[in-house]
């Protein structure tokens, strides 16, 4: 179900019902449940303006974007293609940009990308195809971006361009300072944008300093603009550009001058949009037990008073009079919040044995539980809930960690050869010690951006697998509970992993029929840079729901934590587990035992710090946040939420 602000104009998805609570917005948007149903409806849209136009005997020009957005889109057009006969042999494609230098054959640039997500499988018309060139001279360059803008006036302009967003506010490569007249031209990458492709390119050091780009002024000249955002590492961005003032610093608030723009968004990506965010400053609201408490919470905080002390004159200043309208008071609503809140803090994550369990997170039966944790990389379990892992190995469970990938990705060349430069000196003179040479050499003349051979992604994935081992060994977790997947789909050597296939899911199923647990931890964390959580979290759901007639089943809870972007808002949590200051030390202690991923984080996402930082960082904020409600204070608190599948 997509929910639809009011149109500027008739377009593709048509609204229904009424729009008041979208008087802050200045853009159309459509907000979906997931990438993949709403990639599905920009496609037909785009399916549907080839086939006018080729019923017209005419041209169909489109802007194509890059970038991790627009995939499932260009999926779906190739599907149709295949099975339904689309032909793309009336379409001229303009990209928005290109990295500045870039060969074409680079792995990293948009003319590869473009080929092995698209144009490589439709019949388009290899003349018909225009990339920006990233290997054009310098002396050049200006009347190259000259005849690029000439090249699209003479096809007619944009029927349609497809744009992405980067948390810069960037559409195309038009970063903050672009002007509104700005046309095709060369332009210097902002840090957060490196920052961002970092993970792409082995290292910020190494991602281009420059970009050619299609202009703002080129991109509002279009006919029609679909923006594509995933993901709450998006929202804020999202939320400045559709609700914000227009601003050279947020180019993409440009768009609120294109009479024929929509934002199509997920819901992670919408989350921060005042009609969702806080629906009560907008409209009235249908009080669901789960909007009372995000509404009481986020009161507290709006007025920094903890829960017991809010008034009747809170709750009306804050659009909030309804909720006493029913005839309860303040005091009653507070006290029930109060309570609500105090139930999900528990020391017992496994449940505490021999206990009333009505208002406890966990149950107390079976005293002793099968404990099924996955952990989408090597270090996700004791970044996100090493506490939580350590109580539950204390208490008496039956604990198994499940490593769903290798991470051989995240391992640098360096951190490989070092370690193949130690076994290749401890080893005699012997075929072991050729095998490491020969790694030694395979990494020495890698190529930039060049994929690892088999035997280096091998090594990478040693490195990870011992470390992971150290970790749970140092907060009391025997050998054999350990587990490695090394799930398929991950295994491709390149940042773009394949699908989710049925080969993984079917390898997650076997490890929860083998263990049978009652309890399992999964990452619930979506905002990782490039992925992996999700396809993760994917596997699980897809072989749990295979599962579900099994009757171990019947006992099985699913808990899903943050990863190390975020963490659940309060309102969200199910289950707050407390550390104490010894707690947090063993964790952080832990989590430095994944050297390889120490000092120099490869995928970062919007946070440059050390994960074992932004992990304490997170569990202290919302320890005091807690606190701030006027509920126990402690040294950190790790959060889960319950999640029926």
């Amino acid at each position: 179900m997509e929910i639809v602000s009011k149109p500027k104009s008739p377009i593709s998805y048509q609204p229904a019902g009424q729009f008041e609570d979208t008087r802050f917005e200045k853009i159309h948007n459509v907000i979906f449940k997931n990438a993949a149903e709403a990639s599905f409806l920009v496609a037909q849209e785009i399916a549907d303006l080839i086939r006018n136009q080729q019923e017209r005997n005419k041209k169909c020009v489109l802007g194509l974007a890059t970038g991790s957005s627009p995939i499932k889109v260009y999926q779906e057009l190739v599907r149709m293609h295949k099975e339904e006969g689309l032909s793309f042999a009336n379409v001229i494609t303009f990209n928005l940009d290109e990295y500045y230098p870039m060969p074409k054959d680079s792995v990293q640039s948009y003319h590869y990308f473009m080929h092995q997500h698209l144009f490589n499988h439709v019949d388009i018309l290899p003349e018909n195809v225009n990339i920006p060139e990233g290997n054009i001279p310098l002396e050049d360059l200006n009347q190259y971006c000259i005849d690029y803008e000439m090249k699209i006036k003479n096809a007619g302009g944009l029927d349609f361009q497809l744009l992405g967003i980067g948390r810069t506010g960037h559409v195309g490569f038009n970063e903050p300072g672009s002007h509104i007249n700005s046309g095709t031209r060369i332009i210097t990458l902002d840090y957060i944008t490196k920052v961002d492709a970092s993970g792409d390119f082995n290292g910020i050091n190494n991602v281009p300093k420059k970009a050619i780009t299609m202009g703002v002024a080129t991109i509002l000249r279009s006919k029609r603009i679909v923006l594509l955002a995933w993901g709450q590492n998006k929202a804020a961005i999202v939320k400045r550009t559709i609700q914000g003032e227009i601003s050279t610093e947020v180019p993409a608030t440009f768009l609120q001058h294109h009479s024929n723009t929509t934002f199509v968004l997920d819901q992670g990506a919408a989350a921060e949009l005042t009609r969702l965010e806080t629906p009560w400053l907008v409209g009235e609201c249908l009080w669901t037990e789960e909007l009372k408490k995000k509404a009481i919470v986020w009161l507290c905080q709006h007025t920094q008073k903890s829960i017991l002390k809010l008034t009747d004159r809170d709750y009306n200043n804050n659009g909030m009079s309804d909720l006493l309208a029913a005839g309860k008071s303040a005091y009653d609503l507070n006290i029930n919040m109060f309570n609500v809140l105090q139930h999900t803090i528990t020391g017992w994550p496994g449940g505490k044995p021999n206990t009333e369990d009505t208002y406890r997170p966990e149950r107390s039966e079976p005293s002793q539980k099968r404990v099924l944790l996955f952990s989408p990389h090597p270090d996700d379990d004791v970044i996100s809930m090493g506490g939580t892992l350590a109580k539950l190995i204390q208490q008496g469970h039956d604990v198994h960690v499940v490593y769903q990938t290798s991470g051989n990705i995240a391992v640098t060349d360096d951190e490989a050869l070092k370690f193949a430069e130690v076994a290749h000196d401890f080893t005699d003179k012997n075929a072991t010690d050729i095998y490491f040479q020969s790694v030694i050499n395979t990494i020495k003349t890698k190529a930039k951006g060049a994929i690892d051979s088999e035997e280096v992604r091998q090594l990478k994935g040693l490195i990870r697998r011992r470390e992971s081992y150290a970790a749970v060994r140092y907060i009391g977790l025997n050998d054999e509970n350990v587990h490695f997947l090394d799930l398929p789909f991950y295994e491709t050597g390149k940042v773009q992993k394949n699908p989710l296939g049925t080969e993984d899911i079917a390898i997650v199923k076997e490890i929860i029929t083998r263990i049978q647990p009652h309890q399992v931890f999964a990452a619930g964390d979506l905002a990782d840079p490039h992925g992996t959580h999700e396809v993760c979290l994917n596997a699980i759901f897809a072989a749990l729901k295979a599962l579900k007639s099994e009757p171990f089943m019947k006992d099985c809870w699913l808990w899903l934590y943050r990863g190390a972007w975020h963490e659940w808002e309060l309102h969200e949590i199910d289950m707050a587990v407390p550390l104490s200051p010894d707690e947090v030390l063993l964790k952080r202690q832990a989590i430095l035992y994944h050297q390889s991923q120490k000092d120099r984080v490869m995928f970062q996402g919007n946070d440059s710090r050390e994960f074992w930082v932004r992990a304490e960082d997170r569990n202290k904020k919302t320890a005091q946040l807690y606190d701030q409600l006027g509920l126990a204070e402690y040294e950190a608190i790790e959060a889960f939420k319950r999640f029926s599948y």
